[in-house]
């Protein structure tokens, strides 16, 4: 019979082998490709659609390899809610030095002095960034005006039709949206600056979804002061163009600035929120302050200051978000490095050339544009003169490889049925296009427009001229030329870099 020390020795050999055994089953080192065939395979497909398609969303773009190595590194594992220096948990030594790196850079990027510019990363997109603003600035039901959604504006600038508040930010605030001039497709900053005085909103956005042209920071400026709001600058699709001065800029005027990162700024997907600090300037009447008075001086000798930082930052934790995502915070770091780089600022230039190439070989084939064309990165293709609407002229665009977005023109009525395609260069400019690519880029869209009239034309000719989706999508199925089409593009797109990684 074996010793009670046997019998132990024997038992914790056994529990050791089965926890090694376990250890076996999974080290966490184990390829995706070994690990999750299933989810690997997906993968490579949406990766394959990326390199021989034609990405032309203006909202989208190809980051490097940097970012994409940090975003999928072992920072994604650490808890640090706070800030730099005030954190919630323990370990965080280095994540601080990771966020106030990116901080820096982020300033740097747009030329911004730290005495009079701060600057928050943890935002975790474009939308959250702008409502954390809301939440700091606004009471609930505050008022603010934002550009209308069918005139070119975003969702978080606020929306709501006569039925329903579409928008969170029309929800739980009170919002009033300003126009574009219907003739010429540009804001209307004279009807804006009547209706803010009778809205009386504490927060004015200058910021745009689809709209092409450069906002006159300095209208909105003067608008601003006439009524004693705060001007926040939404630059989301423009910041990598407003950081090679490319474009008009938003800091000379704004009180606030918020910007996603996954842009035109070609970085992960996550946002910032630059906010003025230090002493007010005094032409400068817009904003809540604090205010400082020495001892035996008057009050027109007060030191107003802002006090948008501590107000934001807590708006975003502990008020709207808990552990930020330090591996996006550092891969906005890694992009904010490229961005200060003289490639990128070459890149920016070649993205503007590009969409000005778009627009004009599309209009010399008598295409019309919202706004009569760019001045950024991204144009309004307006499909009512060709009988055509954008939810049926996107359908096709995709079924030929050519990835862009239905859009509203001014005046629609309908966000489901709009009349326009959006259409945008980051992406192409970032895979090498010039403008010589990007004139073979627009007979390509001219084929699937006309490929888009064809098929729209009802089999029945007794019938109406319009046909609904559903039809058309069953016309798309028995036109032989998609495909034809679809080849060449894909043909064509696939001699042209991709950036990343070789292999995922």
């Amino acid at each position: 019979m074996k010793s009670l020390f046997q019998r132990s020795l024997f038992s914790s050999i056994k529990q050791a082998q089965q926890i090694n055994s376990r250890r076996l089953i999974w080290t966490g080192r184990e390829s995706l490709r070994d690990s999750d065939p299933e989810m690997y395979g997906l993968i490579q497909k949406e990766k394959n659609r990326q390199k021989s398609g034609l990405e032309m969303i203006a909202s989208e773009n190809f980051t490097s390899r940097g970012v994409l190595e940090t975003l999928g590194s072992c920072l994604t594992n650490k808890y640090s809610e706070g800030y730099p220096g005030v954190r919630y948990y323990g370990g965080n030594e280095y994540i601080d030095e990771i966020e106030t790196l990116t901080q820096k850079r982020a300033l740097e990027a747009f030329n911004l002095n730290s005495t009079e510019w701060g600057v928050n990363v943890q935002a975790l997109s474009g939308v959250p960034a702008n409502f954390a603003v809301y939440t700091a600035l606004l009471e609930p039901h505050g008022r603010l005006m934002g550009l209308d959604l069918p005139d070119g504006g975003h969702l978080s600038h606020g929306y709501a039709t006569l039925t329903k508040k579409i928008s969170s930010t029309s929800a739980f605030f009170e919002t009033m949206p300003y126009k574009v001039d219907p003739k010429t497709g540009l804001i209307d900053y004279e009807s804006l600056s009547k209706t803010s005085k009778l809205f009386r909103p504490k927060i004015i956005v200058a910021g745009i979804s689809c709209y092409s042209r450069n906002l006159e920071y300095d209208k909105f400026r003067t608008i601003c002061d006439d009524i004693g709001a705060i001007l926040v600058a939404d630059m989301a699709h423009v910041s990598g163009l407003v950081a090679a001065n490319v474009v008009a800029n938003p800091f000379e005027y704004s009180d606030i600035v918020t910007t996603t990162t996954h842009k035109s700024l070609r970085g992960p997907r996550a946002a910032l929120i630059f906010f003025r600090r230090g002493i007010k300037k005094k032409q400068e009447t817009t904003t809540t302050t604090t205010t400082t008075k020495k001892k035996g001086t008057k009050d027109e000798h007060q030191i107003e200051t802002y006090d948008y930082e501590r107000k934001i930052n807590e708006a975003i934790f502990p008020g709207l978000q808990g552990g930020p995502h330090n591996n996006t915070i550092g891969a906005i770091g890694v992009a904010l490095k490229e961005v200060a780089s003289n490639d990128f600022k070459l890149y920016a230039k070649q993205v503007i050339s590009n969409a000005k190439q778009l627009v004009k070989t599309l209009q010399e084939k008598g295409y019309t544009f919202v706004a009569g064309g760019t001045d950024t990165h991204l144009a309004l293709l307006d499909l009512r003169p060709l009988g055509l609407d954008g939810a049926k002229v996107e359908k096709v665009l995709e079924a030929v490889s050519i990835a862009a977005n239905k859009n509203t023109c001014p005046g629609d009525k309908s966000a489901l049925k709009p009349s326009g395609i959006r259409l945008g260069t980051p992406a192409l400019t970032t895979r090498g296009f010039r403008e010589n690519d990007i004139i073979e880029v627009a007979n390509y869209i001219d084929q699937a427009i006309k490929l888009a009239v064809e098929i729209n034309k009802p089999n029945d000719t007794k019938k109406s001229s319009q046909i609904t989706l559903k039809d058309f999508k069953e016309n798309m199925k028995r036109n032989e030329n998609i495909q034809n089409l679809k080849h060449s593009i894909e043909l064509f797109a696939e001699k042209y870099p991709m950036p990343g990684y070789d292999e995922i």
